[in-house]
């Protein structure tokens, strides 16, 4: 095991946090209050060939991997600008189309990704499926040269922010198991039939939720991503590095957080003595601390492990929910040390936490992570 920082890592990191610190934690909550995405952060990362970090240099990308996307992921949201896209258009979407998409799919889409000019999101969840992927409803029925799809998404982020949609859906039925054959089509989002509808949430994001309709809209055939059918496999290509970068993000917030609230603690005199001489703060914060390290740890591992061709969804898994609740202790250590400045627009922790808050369910729920530990780690009976 070699834990030392390779120099290029080391560059990649300062790099990115420069550019993120370039625009800060005022900018980031300025924009999470008004519901608008960061594009010109976003645009500036993609100038410097962040957002294609992990894409193949062939096709304008970085040429790197997981390792080098969730640094990018982690820098950051520890300048205070945690990016929730770079889950789903650079993670999901860059990994997918880069492992299954044909040639001509990989020239046409991923240069656009790399360079930020272009962002595509992913569609899985819908409203009676919840985490029962083999329950999606959404179908794409060939006809010709096409596919047509009717359905619905919902909680589907940064739509108005992106051309086009990686869309999970039904294309049939698998003999064998009886579970719903899935495959994967890239659709443009002013497709005529494809309607987004604003899903408000109460959590302050500069990415927004849709829903989306599906009526009747037909995409070329030569949409389709990889081989029809294989959906479910191609899928969790993407799925795994979904959690790995989640996990950098959520390390990254408790970074921030934690710096934040270190540098408060220092500062802030009351009865004569600063704050952080306290236990009562200080072994708040230091167990944090070691919490979101240990967090990072294991998210180093998933990524690795994803880069080398290896199994990395128990690694993934366990990256994702060690990051989530560290993220939340951080943010709330944070938060308390701060007193009531720590639900202060000034000091940027709220719309962290929710954020976090929300991580802490989506991708997949704790409650899920648990029960894929239990059973493919443990080997316990499975209950449902």
């Amino acid at each position: 095991m070699d834990f030392a920082i390779p120099d290029e890592h080391r560059v990649l990191r300062a790099a990115v946090a420069d550019v993120a610190a370039g625009f800060g934690n005022d900018y980031y909550t300025r924009k999470a209050e008004a519901r608008e995405f960061t594009g010109e952060l976003w645009a500036a990362l993609g100038k410097h060939g962040y957002l294609g970090v992990n894409i193949a240099a062939e096709y304008g990308g970085g040429g790197a991997g997981l390792v080098e996307l969730a640094i990018v992921c982690e820098e950051t949201a520890a300048q205070g600008c945690p990016l929730l896209l770079l889950l789903v258009s650079s993670g999901i979407s860059g990994e997918v189309i880069g492992a299954y998409g044909a040639p001509a799919q990989c020239r046409r889409w991923l240069p656009r990704l790399a360079s930020g000019e272009g962002n595509i999101v992913f569609a899985i969840t819908e409203p009676d499926a919840g985490s029962n992927t083999h329950r999606l409803s959404t179908t794409a029925e060939r006809d010709g040269d096409e596919y047509v799809l009717r359905g619905q998404k919902y909680y589907i982020s940064g739509v108005d922010a992106a051309d086009a949609i990686l869309v999970v859906a039904r294309t049939g039925t698998d003999q064998v198991t009886g579970h719903a054959a899935l495959s994967l089509l890239v659709v443009d989002t002013g497709t005529p039939g494809l309607t987004a509808q604003p899903l408000p949430v109460s959590i302050a994001l500069p990415e927004r939720q849709f829903t989306l309709f599906f009526d009747d809209v037909r995409v070329p055939a030569d949409r389709l991503i990889g081989i029809e059918g294989e959906g479910f496999r191609q899928v969790f290509h993407g799925l795994n590095p979904e959690r790995v970068t989640g996990a950098a993000l959520l390390v990254g917030i408790g970074r921030f957080a934690l710096d934040r609230a270190a540098r408060y603690a220092s500062q802030r005199v009351v009865w004569d003595a600063p704050i952080g001489a306290h236990q009562g703060i200080s072994h708040v914060l230091a167990k944090a601390k070691i919490e979101v390290e240990t967090a990072a740890l294991m998210t180093a591992k998933a990524a690795w492990l994803h880069d080398q061709g290896q199994p990395a969804g128990e690694a993934s898994n366990m990256a994702k929910y060690s990051a989530a609740e560290a993220a939340l202790a951080a943010i709330d250590a944070a938060i308390q040390c701060h007193g009531g400045n720590g639900v202060s627009t000034e000091y940027g922790l709220i719309p962290l936490w929710g954020l976090a808050r929300l991580l802490r369910i989506a991708p997949v729920s704790r409650e899920m992570i648990l029960n894929y530990v239990a059973q493919h780690s443990l080997g316990l009976p499975r209950s449902y």
